[in-house]
């Protein structure tokens, strides 16, 4: 069985590595890229110097960062406003952001109605 190499528009992932700044973001979708050419935040340099550095397990509040190529392979702790979730950045990440892998809200699941909460919830069974 032969394993599939990723290509990420027609580059593999040491072809992206060496690549400029400029040369990637005319790869990537425009959001990222007039997020990229306006210039990393002081926050954001900071986070890529860690990248940079080799450090694993990362925390981090820039969820608007993009995931770069240099990122593979890394652990980043995402903050989600009250704990942080760990994600492993993989080759499929490339060109989104680092937020949508760690989403903010809970799923609200409704138990039974509560007492008084309506005519029609006086039928159900209190418990």
């Amino acid at each position: 069985m032969v394993k599939k190499i990723f290509k990420y528009r027609g580059k593999t992932i040491e072809e992206l590595k060496e690549l400029s700044l400029k040369e990637f973001m005319e790869l990537i979708p425009s959001r990222q890229r007039r997020s990229l050419k306006r210039g990393y935040t002081d926050a954001q340099k900071s986070f890529l110097k860690r990248i940079k550095a080799g450090d694993n397990n990362i925390k981090t509040h820039c969820r608007n960062m993009v995931i770069l190529p240099e990122m593979i392979g890394k652990t980043i702790l995402v903050f989600q406003g009250k704990t942080y979730q760990a994600i492993n950045i993989e080759e499929d990440m490339i060109g989104h952001v680092l937020g949508e892998f760690a989403p903010t809200r809970k799923n609200v699941s409704h138990s039974a109605p509560g007492i008084g909460a309506t005519k029609s919830s006086s039928s159900l069974s209190v418990k």
